[in-house]
């Protein structure tokens, strides 16, 4: 519980005193994706196969601030240090380093209690580390498409 309310405090934190670029529309609209997606794989994943789980199995009320609080600020660092406008090695390099990250901090949260919340059924790190790069990029792109909606609705009030 320890590493769980850590992770709270310093993801937000960092996450909203951070931000220069995500506005709050975009906010918004990354946090309403990060927790219906999370909560549409944690359904199949966690409560009907026991892939894993937060502090324990089936239905826990404790893993609903896991999913409103800990991956929402994360997406949000992520998009918002992205860099949009460098290089694609730079890009590559950048999606590489949250990449590692993510599945460093998967190995934290392993850790036993207080430290550690989440645990293993049949999943493992090995299939965060094959899904981990889908998640990103769909992320990624679901922000762009955001802010696709965004330029289109300014340019139709400036008509």
């Amino acid at each position: 519980m320890i590493g769980f309310l850590i992770a709270i405090l310093i993801f937000n934190t960092v996450a909203f005193s951070t931000n220069r670029r995500l506005t709050i529309n975009q906010i918004v609209h990354i946090w309403l994706f990060t927790i219906s997606l999370q909560t549409l794989v944690d359904v199949y994943v966690d409560i009907k196969y026991h892939g894993y789980w937060y502090f324990k199995k089936g239905i826990d009320w404790l893993a609903i601030p896991t999913i409103i609080f800990i991956v929402p600020p994360v997406n949000m660092m992520f998009l918002n240090w992205f860099p949009l406008e460098k290089s694609l090695r730079q890009r590559i390099l950048y999606f590489s380093a949250w990449y590692f990250s993510i599945l460093f901090y998967e190995t934290l949260t392993l850790l036993p209690e207080p430290w550690g919340y989440f645990h293993y059924g049949w999943w493992n790190l090995g299939y965060s580390a094959l899904v981990d790069p889908f998640l990103l990029l769909t992320l990624l792109y679901f922000y762009k498409w955001v802010c696709r909606w965004e330029k289109m609705a300014v340019n139709n009030q400036e008509m």
